[in-house]
């Protein structure tokens, strides 16, 4: 399956911005279940400084702007073929070593919570007791949009009840880790059944099995990444992954519009 993604995010600053520096996560890699067919990142009022490839082997483009910017748009699209590998994405690869992803953060944090969690799975072997885990969070945070903040942690999520697919994400990198099983978040674009056009992308989590390698849960489906999952970027938590990150000087205050489009070619 061939799928076309567009993402749009578009800044409107009501002061004129001295500096600002982005790091851009939206590029998608070539891997085992999808290869990058075509992929383009254009700036409208900013400049790319430079790529570069992170310790987490994921795409960042450096994106500048300078003195007297007052709006900032970063349209990235491409086309990617993917393959069906019921979640299984592989052997480790890149410069982390794999216990790297065996370290809490501070949105991914075991505590009462996730311990909970964690004691009442009754399968012996790992592969079951991830997908026991899948569903137990599931069950226990009800999917609601809107409902949680960015900066919440996975044990703030499962004492409030609720979240969204990155609380999901958190909660199971907590208890996975806290199981001495190496987990990382990824986020990426998912092709949805009743629509094209998202305001946001899709995250899940892989945990790294023995004799399979890295494999993924989306807790908040409830399913292993299929042939819609698109793979972008990887690392310990959202901030490694987040799609835009940079910090400006100037242009007190902003507002933001995202718009992603997600269809099979």
């Amino acid at each position: 399956m061939k799928i076309h993604t567009k993402h749009i995010t578009r800044y409107k600053f009501s002061d004129d911005v001295q500096f600002g520096l982005q790091q851009v996560r939206k590029t998608p890699k070539s891997t085992r279940q999808q290869n990058v067919l075509s992929w383009e990142t254009r700036i409208k009022q900013g400049k790319k400084e430079l790529s570069y490839e992170d310790h987490h082997r994921n795409t960042v483009e450096l994106v500048s702007f300078e003195t007297g910017t007052t709006e900032l748009v970063i349209a990235s699209e491409g086309v990617v073929e993917l393959q069906d590998t019921h979640g299984i994405v592989g052997p480790h690869q890149g410069h982390a070593p794999l216990w790297l992803y065996l370290q809490s953060t501070e949105r991914t944090k075991a505590g009462p919570g996730c311990k909970s969690l964690t004691k009442a799975l009754s399968s012996e072997k790992a592969l079951d007791q991830l997908h026991e885990l899948s569903s137990g969070i599931k069950d226990a945070v009800q999917y609601k949009i809107g409902a949680s903040q960015p900066d919440w942690s996975a044990e703030k999520a499962i004492s409030e009840g609720v979240g969204v697919c990155q609380d999901h994400t958190h909660i199971f990198l907590a208890c996975a880790r806290s199981m001495n099983i190496p987990a990382r978040y990824v986020s990426g674009y998912l092709m949805l059944d009743d629509r094209t056009v998202q305001d946001a992308m899709h995250a899940w989590a892989e945990a790294h099995v023995d004799g399979l390698g890295w494999v993924g849960f989306d807790v908040s489906n409830g399913i292993s990444p299929d042939l819609r999952y698109v793979r972008v970027a990887t690392g310990l938590d959202y901030s490694d992954a987040a799609p835009i990150s940079g910090a400006r000087i100037g242009g007190d205050s902003e507002t933001l519009h995202v718009e992603i489009s997600v269809a099979q070619q």
